[in-house]
């Protein structure tokens, strides 16, 4: 099997409150969330695109600059998600929604980077109805956030390979996928016509899983058969001697 090489990294809306302590869902202070990229694009040799979540405010302005802060970070993209937050209203209404998109897109142009924008749309996840209703709705949006300037569409929720065959015929624009269990191969995915796949959080929930099973071993055993598996001391230290250098 030939050995693929990721031509970018993104972050998690998941992972990196998690590393710093607190839930999902914007409750991160924004600045620790900023400061956690830049650590990222400070390290890596790859380009960075940072998941803001609905943008860490809910006025355009607050938005905006939520993006210029990620590009001086050193992202050059983004997920955008159309999540209110609010139970009440869960999802921001499509013109509001457009009008944030704008606005994102707006302030990347006036810093001079030509930001990718995957627009996720989580009518699958937040709504409830028929589910052929729900997923012509999540088509609706991710065509309308193509139109006002998305590169990419996240409809989250796609349950199978046949609503992601759907999905993708409906979607007239890239679409991605996010990992769960039982989820196609990458090369089926190709098939389909998936244009990008996420892993969410299940990377930073696997390294918590294993650092659990460390410590319940530990302290019930007093045994260490899980230590010493995997990356050494010294190829760590390698990889950040590395990234110090660039």
């Amino acid at each position: 099997m030939s050995r693929r090489r990721a031509r970018a990294v993104a972050t998690t809306s998941g992972g990196i409150p998690f590393s710093l302590g607190y839930p999902d869902g914007e409750f991160v202070p924004r600045d620790e969330f900023l400061g956690a990229v830049a650590r990222i694009a400070r390290v890596v040799h790859v380009p960075v695109t940072a998941d803001i979540e609905s943008g860490f405010g809910a006025s355009e302005k607050e938005l905006a600059e939520t993006v210029r802060a990620v590009i001086d970070a050193g992202a050059v993209g983004i997920n955008l998600e159309d999540s209110t937050g609010d139970p009440a209203q869960p999802l921001y209404d499509l013109d509001t929604a457009l009008v944030r998109l704008a606005a994102a897109r707006a302030a990347a142009e006036a810093a001079g980077v030509p930001l990718v924008i995957n627009a996720r749309t989580d009518v699958l996840m937040v709504l409830s109805g028929e589910r052929e209703a729900l997923l012509e709705e999540a088509a609706r949006r991710a065509n309308a956030y193509h139109a006002g300037g998305a590169d990419c569409l996240f409809p989250l929720g796609l349950d199978g390979e046949a609503e992601i065959a759907k999905a993708v015929r409906s979607i007239h624009g890239p679409i991605n996928v996010i990992f769960r269990p039982g989820v196609a191969s990458l090369q089926r995915l190709g098939e389909l016509g998936v244009a990008r796949l996420s892993l969410g959080s299940a990377m930073m929930l696997s390294a918590m899983t294993h650092t659990r099973r460390i410590a319940q071993e530990v302290l019930s055993s007093g045994t260490y058969s899980l230590l010493g598996e995997g990356i050494s001391y010294r190829e760590a230290n390698q990889l950040m001697a590395g990234a110090e250098s660039t």
